[in-house]
């Protein structure tokens, strides 16, 4: 019986077992799966190592001598056929059953047993570690077709230089002259451009008041100046002709002494 892998595949072991048990089991009575406790120890017809290879898509479970390394079995688990080839029992987590083949298409099932739950567990374990690998295998494949046949190149090499002889012309606007150009832009400018009249800037002259400019904002609350100047807006209607009179006559103190000196003057020659 040859195991040999081919040449375009490769061979990984996953898993190795120092000891395991192979028992000899009766045909399965009803459709519900393979029971341990029917084994008796007296079917056990081998003891050796056990060693999980995946070969490319294909994953063998060989059964060896450990000291010759000579092969006893072999179990072979196809792309999705491990159930049919690995099969565990209903009463343990540490025996199962392999359906081994002899390489002419004969086969027949066996019972495997573990000495301790982890081996079990690691065997279990290597056989989904390669099914990964075949299903990203696959889609690795998958991908690379679809991309090789359906790849559009969008961005194309362009060469962008200058060939021989080949020159480049740049228009740049002339800046005016003066420094007017916003100006003129705004329709502000005081020169004479063509036909058209000049605009002269018209800026009124500042209100006529007779009091002095009062500031917008209102003084604070406790400023002495403001306090007299409402206490005296209050008392302007309650008092007689004669504080008027003495308030228009205070109001000459507000002018200037030449202004007062010209006033004065101008009374005496009317006067004369």
């Amino acid at each position: 019986m040859s195991f040999e892998e081919d040449d375009e595949s490769f061979e990984h072991t996953l898993l190795v077992v120092r000891e395991v048990a192979v028992f000899k089991i009766p045909p399965r009575t009803t459709s519900g799966g393979h029971k341990c406790g029917e084994w008796l120890q007296s079917d056990k017809i081998w003891s050796g190592r056990l060693r999980v290879v995946s070969c490319h898509h294909r994953c063998e479970i060989r059964l060896e001598d450990p000291a010759s390394g000579e092969l006893f079995a072999a179990c072979f688990v196809l792309p999705g056929q491990r159930e049919s080839s690995v099969e565990s029992v209903l009463d343990s987590s540490r025996y199962f059953v392999l359906k081994i083949e002899d390489g002419t298409g004969k086969h027949a099932f066996i019972g495997l047993g573990f000495n301790e739950r982890n081996e079990a567990f690691d065997f279990n374990v290597a056989l989904s570690d390669h099914e990964k690998y075949v299903k990203r295998e696959n889609e690795k494949e998958a991908g690379g077709e679809a991309s090789d046949e359906g790849q559009i190149d969008i961005h194309p090499a362009v060469n962008h230089r200058l060939k021989e002889g080949e020159t480049i012309r740049i228009n740049v606007k002339n800046k005016p002259s003066t420094g007017t150009g916003m100006l003129s832009a705004a329709g502000l400018s005081g020169g004479v451009s063509g036909a058209a009249k000049p605009k002269t800037l018209g800026i009124s002259p500042p209100p006529i008041g007779g009091g002095k400019i009062r500031s917008p904002l209102p003084p604070p609350p406790n400023d002495p100046a403001a306090v007299r100047m409402t206490s005296a807006s209050h008392g302007v209607g309650l008092k007689g002709p004669k504080e008027n009179a003495r308030r228009s006559t205070d109001s000459l103190s507000d002018l200037s002494q030449l202004e007062v000196f010209l006033y004065f003057l101008l009374s005496y020659i009317c006067f004369c």
